[in-house]
């Protein structure tokens, strides 16, 4: 059954007063890493322009009080009977937590509709009394997954940023098959979902990360679309370095080894070429494509060049990135890449495939996009594009540069909360002005 939105008048509106925002972050955890600690970094800057209530999972709570939610409230829901088994089914059926990510998601939408609807159950007295402005259903941030609160909600709704909806490349059937993700093949099945329809009917804004994004999202729904990264990052964490030039290059490979991330292509890169073999490879992750790196390793005798390491904590990745030169990044279906942003932000020179994401993150100014190609064509261009920066540092260097300062004005939490608010302004009629994520903020000061 539908339910009429109630619009916030804009005679009532008092500029000066903060909004009152009901953000769900099922998944929101500062000890995590991808989605639940974007979740967090975004909400924690947010709270210090809204008035904001946080509703997410009961297991993020010893990590959230540990340190702290800016000026956020929060509120835990524990729906752990339901979401616990299914996580363990998932990770059962799946052979591991780094494969067959499509089943998973399938798998857990019980758990996202018990979340959602537990804090429909704590929430709808006030929100249809007018406590809140807003609702942001802010994760999970996965298309395919409709949210309850979207069928219920008295007030006005953002949903996202959502990231989905990337083809598996043709070239890569076996890869595919590796991940073990044949359900992509049914994925247009979620639209079948209960709750689909008012998923993308009510929200009065939709954010979507991507181009491939906003084409699978609903002809309908398009109209208030707007396009919204679903990554970021934090300038004091990952600070610009000065390089001195001269001597060999460190080129470095950061995330899980798996096979949709293609480490084994720059491996195959650095073999055959003896210029590449001069300077450094440093790869970092764990996964099941580990033995096969280290047989390649062995197989090339690289021992003397590349070196293996075990994933790095957090809290020391900048310190490691900063200690490199290029980022080498052949993952062939990558929804977002906030890794990518963070090499970025340190002034490295990404090398990334022209496909989902990291394509539009990099441009010619400020990086190397390889075009998609099978596996063969690109270890060629890996091989060409890194013996070509390797022997121009002033080269790699500009390119550093221009991508620091592109993630910097785009990319860090506070210009993502300014335009957020934007964005939020926009949703309650207070803006005539559709917010475009890649023009400066109207609201508040600028970096």
């Amino acid at each position: 059954m539908d339910i009429d939105i109630l619009p916030t008048p804009v005679t009532e509106i008092v500029a000066d007063q903060p909004l009152r925002v009901l953000m769900l972050a099922e998944t929101c955890n500062p000890s995590w890493p991808s989605l639940p600690l974007l979740a967090y970094r975004l909400a924690r800057e947010l709270s210090t322009q809204v008035e904001l209530v946080v509703a997410t999972q009961i297991r993020n709570r010893p990590a959230i009080e540990q340190e702290g939610l800016g000026r956020a409230e929060v509120l835990y829901f524990d729906t752990e009977n339901i979401a616990a088994p299914l996580t363990r089914l998932g990770s059962w059926l799946r052979g591991g937590k780094d494969i067959g990510w499509t089943l998973q998601v399938l798998i857990d939408y019980p758990s996202h509709l018990a979340f959602e609807r537990a804090v429909w159950q704590r929430f709808k007295t006030d929100l249809r009394q007018g406590r809140f402005d807003l609702v942001h259903r802010f994760t999970p941030m996965t298309p395919p997954i409709p949210s309850y609160m979207a069928s219920k909600c008295p007030i006005p709704l953002v949903l996202g940023p959502l990231n989905g909806g990337l083809p598996w490349p043709r070239q890569f059937t076996q890869e595919l098959k590796r991940e073990r993700e044949s359900l992509t093949y049914l994925r247009e099945a979620y639209r079948l979902f209960p709750y689909y329809r008012a998923t993308y009917k009510r929200p009065q804004t939709i954010l979507a990360a991507h181009a491939h994004t906003i084409k699978d999202l609903p002809a309908g729904s398009r109209a208030k679309v707007i396009n919204f990264p679903d990554t970021g990052y934090d300038p004091n964490l990952f600070p610009m370095v000065d390089r001195q030039p001269g001597g060999p290059m460190t080129i470095l490979f950061a995330g899980r080894l798996v096979p949709y991330k293609q480490p084994a292509v720059v491996l195959q890169a650095i073999a055959h070429s003896p210029l590449l073999q001069q300077h450094r490879l440093v790869v970092i992750g764990d996964g099941p494509e580990r033995p096969r790196l280290e047989q390649i390793i062995q197989d090339y005798k690289l021992e003397h060049c590349v070196e293996l390491l075990r994933s790095v904590p957090y809290a020391d990745f900048a310190r490691v990135m900063q200690q490199a030169d290029i980022f080498a990044f052949p993952s062939i279906r990558e929804l977002g890449g906030n890794v990518i942003l963070e090499a970025m932000a340190v002034g490295l020179t990404c090398v990334v495939v022209d496909y989902g994401g990291p394509g539009t993150f990099i441009d010619a100014d400020r990086g190397v996009k390889i075009p998609m190609g099978d596996v063969h064509h690109l270890i060629q261009a890996y091989q060409r594009t890194l013996e070509d920066l390797v022997s121009h540092p002033d080269k790699v260097a500009h390119l550093g540069r221009a991508a620091h300062d592109h993630v910097l004005r785009y990319y860090s939490w506070q210009a993502r909360s300014r335009k957020m608010l934007e964005i939020y302004h926009w949703t309650l009629g207070r803006s005539d002005t559709k917010p475009d994520y890649w023009q400066q903020p109207a609201l508040g000061p600028q970096s």
